[in-house]
This record gives structure tokens, sequence and C-alpha cells, in this order.
């Protein structure tokens, strides 16, 4: 190995680890040794949540402040027991072999790639029109902050409580929320996206100075957007305990409904880096595991507000 590489056994894969000493997070010190440290420490409660799902890889090879880049494919150079899965293009005429980082191994060699962001699918590996949950992600338009985004998730909890449907939530690691609804029943895309598209339609309908269902940026000023859209089978969404580009070492971190509550009543914003969210784990275990194996089915009665 040379001067700046060295080589790890994990489960019994020889990995080679490289630029361990630089820097990915040039704010507050944190290096590629640190991202590859948190991966392992935080695989327990992670890996369940992506084992089985078609991943995006979103590449920082020079750390947050360089030039990144999402990577579909599966590196070719990949060891033969980082398994893929194929999957068609949206065009239908390709298709891409996707990885799937089902232990700790791959987790690892992942994270030497400067995978700093895990992007997994909606589905498993075993349906790809059937996804597992729906998913609301909500992105403030500044001066809309995180705290904005706690008030329009207790209106959309309250909506999704009259349809007796149980939601989790979780910080994105970048500015704003995101709402889950665990399905794990059989249900399709087309589904969830137009129960998704007419959820995030109504309450844009009854609070339309604080909420916008629209994607265009120039009608986000001020407000937050109920992203419906991600309930689609071609779009990922960013992965609970995931690292995320920034300034610091941000974590995807789910929270319980107390904690938004708390957070809107008292203007508190929300942030939990690496360090806090394995302490978190520590304390509270994954507050994000039903979304594993909580079993719902969306509602025949319309939605209503």
């Amino acid at each position: 190995m040379g001067k700046n590489k060295i080589e790890i056994d994990v489960e019994g894969r020889k990995i080679a680890l490289s630029n361990l000493d630089k820097i990915f997070y040039p704010e507050v010190g944190f290096s590629k040794a640190q991202v590859i440290d948190y991966y392992i420490r935080i695989a327990p409660v992670l890996l369940p949540h992506i084992q089985n799902r078609p991943l995006t890889l979103k590449r920082y090879p020079d750390g947050v402040e360089g030039l990144h880049f999402y990577e579909k494919q599966c590196p070719a150079h990949r060891p033969k027991w980082v398994k893929t899965t194929r999957t068609p293009r949206e065009n239908k005429t390709e298709s891409i072999d996707y990885c799937v980082v089902d232990s700790l191994s791959a987790l690892v060699w992942v994270a030497n790639l400067a995978d700093l962001e895990l992007h997994p699918f909606l589905h498993c590996i075993s349906d790809q029109n059937c996804p597992t949950m729906v998913v609301f992600d909500l992105d403030p338009g500044p001066p809309a902050n995180v705290v904005s985004c706690c008030r329009v998730a207790l209106w959309l909890r309250e909506m999704l409580e009259d349809l007796k449907l149980q939601a989790l939530v979780k910080l994105s690691g970048s500015k704003g929320l995101q709402i889950y609804i665990p399905l794990n029943t059989p249900t399709s895309y087309e589904q969830t996206s137009e129960f998704s598209h007419e959820i995030a339609h109504l309450i844009a309908q009854a609070h339309p100075g604080d909420v916008t269902d629209q994607m265009p940026k120039n009608l986000r000023t001020g407000k937050v957007f109920i992203d419906w859209s991600q309930n689609n089978s071609h779009k990922t969404t960013v992965c609970v305990y995931s690292l995320r580009a920034k300034n610091e070492p941000t974590v995807s971190t789910p929270i319980e409904w107390k904690e938004v509550e708390l957070a809107w009543k008292h203007k508190r914003m929300l942030s939990f880096n690496s360090e806090e969210a394995l302490k978190r784990v520590e304390n509270r275990g994954d507050l994000f595991e039903p979304a594993l194996n909580l079993r719902q089915k969306l509602p025949k009665k319309k939605p209503r507000f």
C-alpha cells in the first residue's frame, strides 16, 4: 500500500482505503477518515433502510467545496461482492446497473469513493413499481426555514391522522423536513404520486400564504414547497442517517413529532451533526424503524382539510 493508503478487513473482505487525511468539510476540519468512521458506526441502523434498494451515489472526491457528481451506474471497478440491480432508464429503452449496498463492507467501499450522500429509491429491488412508502419533502424558500417546515409538517400530520395514517418525520440534513408514510403493502407509484399530489395541493390551498405545491422556484419565496414529486419510480430521496454535503457534516436525522411541536412553539432551529446523530441513536434507538415494518394501505377515503 502507498503512503496514503491502508487496507482493512471488513467482514472478511479486504478494502483499500485512500486519502484518509483529506479534509472533506473544511469549515470544521472533518476528514475522509471521519466520514468512513461515521458510516461504520451508524451502519447497524442505516443498513436496513438501504440494503434491498437501488442506490444512487453522490460523490464528492474533493470534499464539499469541490465538484461533485451523481453516479447511477455502479462503477465497473467495483469488487465482485458489491451487488447490483438492473433498472430501466426513464426512456425504458436502456438500463442502469445500480449499486445495492447490503453489507457493512459495501457501505465502507462506497464511503471510500467519497459517496458522502446516500440516495436510495422508494422501492425494493424485488418490485420496481411498488414503493414501500410515500414521501413529502418540505423545502423552505427563504426567509422561510426549518421552523416554517415544522408548522407545515404539523398540518400534514393532522390531515394524515384524519385518514388513519401514521407518519414519520426526519430532518433532510439540509434546509427542511421530510415526512414519510410507511406502507409496506401492495401499491404503485401511480397511486402514491396521485395521493401525495392531492394532499400537497389541499394544504397549499388551505394555506396559500405559507405553502406551495408548485415547482417553479420563483413561487417559493417565503413559503414551504411540499415536493410530492419524489413519489416516482425514477427519483431518489436522501436516506435516513445519510450525511449531507453542507458546511459541516449534518445528518438526515429522524426526529420525534414532539420535537417538531416544540421547534414550532419555541421557534427553535433543528440540525444534528454526525456525532449528535450517533448519540441520538445510542439513546433512542432507530426512530425510523417503523418505515421497515409498519403496514398501512392508502385510504379509499378522500383527504380533506
